[in-house]
């Protein structure tokens, strides 16, 4: 063999062993691959419409960061576990799928079980966890022990403002000369579900304390409901100011609506969260003008915070549909992960990804998102995320409260007048 052509074949080997070197030497070249986000979503089920808009808005953000070339060479796939009914078994076989494998470095969710039970499973695993679920639920998980669930943290703040504030919104429509409260009596009805019941319960113990009588508490079962009218002959037989509805579900809560306005008294109509899912909309169309709803962590949409319409109008542009509470949650609650990622370095360092987790501190869609590290809850308030009121007219929604961000004023509902 020519000695000639040896040292130059030595040559390159040495040359491609330095370079070998210095990429193992590399930190980010080295750890750079394909990084699995599991996402778990009730994407069949009563709860679909959810799902979907979970598995939209953390793609989005996915698309928008594989797109910028990644976090330090990583890029992402979104995984997604369908918890169905939201049954115990069915999370339980979504989170143990997601959580057994071993590109899986992150999970979040909108809501899972209601319950979320899940938690624990997350924390035995030491995977870092975001969701927008029941902070109840939450809260009494995670404040007994914080330091034991550090992997886990809440975009929802606190439900003692969804507890409280629908009377004093009530009572401050009155002081303004807004409505008449004749009677100061409440119909006030729930599903059994952690979620609906968890705020009904609440919301009856302020009403009550301020001194207002409960003529319906009524609690349908949880899943599809169908029929209202038995529930709305008790309201109609003794006719409150305000009639409230905490089912979650956009099916349920469209019927009741329509159902009630078939012969509607002249009460205030309060409906919980299911509004704001675009489908309500659709379900209802000009019945819906009028409806007032309230949201923890939904989106901010005013000048003020200019961040919810930026991401609103990525959502609808390259889905052809409008967000509703979820899609643009996800959306931030992935780029909170990118965050952490961008400060650690490495996914796989999961005890580090978690601790930059609960330092967040920055403007969201919601408002101003900083973790409460006794219970790792949002914090909430007007200076952080705020409980926002809306009420719909022609199929749009406006802001009418808290006042700092309002960009309409509340108008007498339809059938009131």
């Amino acid at each position: 063999m020519n000695s000639s052509f040896v040292t130059s074949k030595r040559f390159r080997s040495a040359l491609m062993a330095t370079a070998l070197t210095a990429l193992a030497m590399s930190p980010v070249s080295a750890l750079a691959d394909v990084v699995k986000i599991g996402l778990l979503a009730p994407l069949t089920g009563p709860a679909a419409a959810d799902g979907q808009e979970y598995q939209r808005g953390a793609q989005m953000a996915i698309d928008e960061m594989n797109a910028a070339g990644g976090v330090d060479g990583h890029t992402f796939e979104l995984v997604t576990g369908d918890v169905k009914d939201m049954s115990a078994g069915n999370v339980t076989s979504a989170v143990e799928r997601l959580i057994g494998d071993p590109d899986v470095h992150f999970m979040l969710t909108g809501y899972a079980s209601l319950t979320n039970f899940e938690i624990d499973n997350m924390a035995e695993a030491e995977m870092p966890y975001m969701l927008a679920a029941t902070s109840q639920q939450t809260k009494d998980i995670i404040a007994p022990e914080p330091d034991k669930y550090n992997c886990c943290w809440s975009w929802t703040p606190s439900f003692d403002a969804y507890n409280t504030d629908v009377t004093s919104f009530v009572e401050k429509l009155a002081a303004d000369g807004k409505v008449t409260l004749p009677n100061k009596k409440v119909a006030i009805v729930s599903s059994d579900n952690a979620y609906s019941k968890t705020i009904s319960e609440g919301m009856k113990k302020t009403f009550t304390e301020k001194g207002w009588t409960i003529t319906v508490d009524e609690i349908v079962p949880f899943g599809e409901v169908t029929d209202w009218r038995s529930i709305l002959a008790k309201v109609r037989a003794d006719v409150p100011d305000v009639v409230i509805n905490t089912d979650y579900l956009p099916g349920n809560s469209a019927s009741f609506l329509n159902q009630f306005l078939e012969q509607p008294t002249k009460s205030l109509v309060f409906l919980q969260y299911a509004p704001s899912v675009p489908e309500f909309i659709q379900l209802t169309k000009e019945k819906s003008n009028g409806v007032i709803y309230n949201l923890l962590g939904g989106p901010l949409v005013s000048p003020k915070n200019p961040k919810a319409a930026e991401v609103g109008n990525k959502f609808k542009e390259k889905y052809g549909v409008e967000s509703g509470t979820y899609g643009v949650a996800l959306y931030e609650i992935m780029n909170v992960y990118f965050d952490a990622l961008k400060k650690v370095g490495d996914p796989s360092d999961h005890a580090a990804i978690m601790k930059a987790l609960g330092e967040t501190d920055k403007q969201t869609v919601a408002g101003r998102l900083k973790f409460d590290p006794a219970t790792h809850l949002a914090m909430q308030g007007e200076d952080y995320i705020p409980i926002t009121f809306f009420q719909i007219w022609d199929g749009e929604r406006t802001l009418i409260s808290p006042e700092k961000y309002a960009t309409g004023e509340f108008k007498l509902q339809p059938w009131m007048q």
